[in-house]
């Protein structure tokens, strides 16, 4: 008998052996393949650290000097993760024909405001503006009618208006584009009532 519980003691440890030795040559395949796969994207050109730049992206305006040559340098601006530097770059202006008016949030008053946005870059934001101005009115609306009528007609609620104002647009535009690109929303006029 002790022949037979002898075999019996060594039968699970067999199999528990070969299991391991399994898991050990499954895993080892894993390994490999994982490095042949990063070899090859490593070979294969697929180490690049920096995104490909879209070529539709719009671009920053540099500020002429007066030699003429651009005040840009490279690694400034929000690519490189910094700021825009106002003094590098050239701002356009677009102002939005139309006012807007709206209620304010828990009154019986409105706000009526004629605004203008600005940016530091090309050709193409202006464009998306003008091409998203339904979308864009309709945010600067939504905006406009959650304000409290006190709070705004301090300069610091005002301040606080212009930079919801800007991301609503920048949002709109992000969503409908893929950029924002304004950089500053300006009132051209202001009236509560």
């Amino acid at each position: 008998m002790s022949d037979k519980n002898s075999d019996e003691a060594v039968v699970p440890k067999k199999k528990g052996g070969k299991l391991k030795v399994i898991l050990g040559i499954v895993g080892g395949i894993a390994v490999l393949g994982g490095g042949g796969v990063a070899a090859g994207m490593y070979v294969g050109g697929g180490h690049d650290a920096a995104p490909k730049e879209d070529p539709n992206r719009p671009k920053l305006v540099p500020r002429a000097t007066a030699g003429g040559h651009a005040a840009a340098e490279a690694g400034h601006g929000p690519a490189a993760g910094g700021a825009i530097d106002p003094r590098r770059y050239q701002a356009s202006f677009y102002p939005i024909e139309q006012s807007f008016t709206s209620n304010l949030r828990d009154s019986d008053g409105f706000v009526q405001v004629g605004l203008g946005v600005s940016t530091f870059y090309d050709q193409k934001v202006l464009d998306n503006l003008k091409a998203n101005d339904m979308p864009i009115r309709s945010a600067v609306l939504m905006t406009l009618a959650d304000q409290d009528a006190s709070v705004i007609t301090s300069p610091e609620g005002k301040k606080a208006l212009q930079r919801a104002l800007k991301k609503a647009i920048n949002d709109v535009l992000v969503n409908r584009e893929g950029f924002g690109g304004v950089d500053d929303v300006y009132f051209t006029n202001f009236i509560i009532q």
